[in-house]
């Protein structure tokens, strides 16, 4: 048996090294391994100095690209310089990847600057500063594109998101940025049919500041004055759904505890036409728990059955549930909150923590609307019991959103994962029960007499082996245990002892 085994194990290895060998011959040419060995260090120098001078608008394209997923702009993301890089100081974590901020240089790249740049330095330097590393080359280079054109928008707008460490200093530096921006707005009429280019920045620019400027009352408690401006810019750019404006209006409504008004904006934008999110799912299903949670009881819902109010209540719940079901366990608090990045994926677990971060409180509010939540949340996987292949009212859950959230989201979070990837122990032992017959299956092919021999004498070592320790438990028993099993123990009567 010895001898089988040695032959065996050496043949295998002998098969591998031919065919490696041969592989390796065959594309010395193509695979260049001599030039490789020889210039191994220069490539590994060459390729990380390419990668750290690599401008943010070309790693996006490298990166970016590598999934299937859709990368959105984050319409509640924080300022940088009032509360992300407070938190970075406080805690020394940075909230954001370099790869959001990548994706953030793009988009403000694209937001901000147009080919007629090329003629005003001012703004050619802005369009530089985006895709500056490192937030102290962005705000010096602002400054010096401000000492050139003290109205240079772009500029300001750099410094109210990155420089400012205060909300009050943020709309502050907004406010001078807006008036730049409409100034320039009302003079360059005349030129925006020649440059429809320009005119898309300008309004771009416009666009941005009055929302952030809104965002900026938000923070501060001036709901009111929060709301009109939202509106006023949904009703004068109604096309203009890139920034989803009114996804901030939603949560300020919200905040304002105007429920009706909140439902009217959601009527609008959830529409079977339109794209949707984890805003407009879950406030759809807030909103219906919030007519019945209240008076919400499990024992007494399952012995009288659901209303129609519930069962609607139920419905949406599983319909926001489907489509991002990584939001419940930060609204139930499952799972530990972290600052929102700056993009989120659309059903991923960056656009969770996007939506809760901002809507724990209003579903906190709302008497009853978290424990309904609670008890009805994990129904939905039983109406979806292959997520990944076929959805219920939604398309199938996309498999790349794991990768996409693991770009967007620091290191130090766990990333929430759906559907999980469970391994359980059946599979386990059918998958090695499956090599096991195949290998023997090879063996016995290669070498039938050799491998009969050898599980005969493993079969009769194995009957043997258990012959032997059913003797040795035998002979621990004594002779008359059958009969000591089979008699009744005698009790012997109280009288008799205290007699005795």
């Amino acid at each position: 048996m010895r001898r089988f085994w040695f032959r065996l194990i050496s043949f295998s290895w002998i098969l591998w090294f031919i065919s490696a060998g041969i592989i390796v011959y065959l594309f010395r040419g193509p695979l260049r391994i001599a030039e490789s060995v020889e210039t191994g260090k220069d490539f590994v120098l060459s390729l990380s100095l390419y990668f750290n001078n690599l401008t943010p608008k070309f790693y996006v394209a490298l990166t970016g690209t590598s999934t299937e997923c859709k990368v959105w702009r984050n319409p509640t993301a924080l300022f940088r310089g009032a509360e992300y890089q407070r938190f970075t100081k406080m805690t020394g974590k940075d909230p954001l990847t370099y790869y959001d901020l990548n994706l953030s240089a793009q988009d403000h790249q694209n937001f901000f600057t147009c080919d007629s740049d090329s003629s005003r330095e001012d703004y050619e330097i802005m369009s530089v500063a985006w895709r500056e590393r490192d937030s102290h080359s962005r705000i010096k280079a602002a400054y010096k594109a401000l000492e050139i054109n003290q109205e240079c928008a772009p500029a300001l707008i750099l410094l109210a998101e990155e420089e400012c460490q205060t909300i009050a200093e943020v709309e502050e530096t907004l406010r001078k940025a807006l008036k730049a921006a409409e100034t320039k707005y009302k003079k360059c009429q005349g030129q925006y049919e020649v440059d429809p280019c320009q005119k898309g920045r300008d309004i771009n620019l416009l666009v941005f500041i009055r929302r952030r400027l809104a965002m900026c009352a938000r923070r501060q408690g001036k709901l009111r004055e929060a709301v009109k401006m939202m509106r006023d810019l949904i009703k004068e750019f109604p096309m203009l759904n890139v920034m989803n404006i009114h996804e901030n209006l939603i949560e300020s409504l919200l905040e304002q505890q105007a429920y009706a008004d909140a439902q009217a904006v959601l009527a609008r934008y959830d529409d079977i036409s339109l794209p949707k999110s984890a805003t407009i799912c879950f406030t759809s299903a807030l909103l219906k728990a919030r007519m019945v949670a209240d008076k919400f009881q499990p024992d007494t819902m399952q012995k009288r059955g659901l209303s129609a109010a519930e069962l609607n209540a139920v419905e949406a719940i599983h319909r926001a549930v489907e489509f991002n079901p990584h939001v419940p366990k930060y609204l139930l608090e499952l799972k530990p909150l972290i600052l929102p990045p700056e993009h989120i994926l659309k059903r991923g677990d960056s656009e969770a923590i996007a939506y809760a971060f901002w809507h724990l409180p209003h579903w906190k509010r709302v008497d009853g609307a978290l424990q309904l939540l609670q008890h009805t949340w994990e129904g939905t996987f039983r109406l979806i019991p292959n997520p990944l292949e076929k959805g219920h009212l939604f398309y199938p859950y996309p498999s790349c959103t794991e990768a996409a959230d693991r770009e967007l989201l620091p290191t130090w979070h766990q990333v929430s994962v759906y559907p999980k990837r469970d391994f359980p122990l059946a599979t386990l032992f059918t998958t090695l029960l499956c090599c096991t017959v195949a290998f023997l299956a090879i063996v016995f092919h290669q070498f039938p007499q050799s491998t009969t021999e050898f599980v005969e004498s493993l079969y009769l070592s194995m009957v043997g082996g258990l012959s032997s320790m059913f003797d040795y438990i035998y002979s621990l028993m004594p002779e008359n245990i059958v009969a000591l099993l089979a008699s009744k123990p005698t009790v012997v009567p109280p009288a008799a002892t205290s007699h005795l």
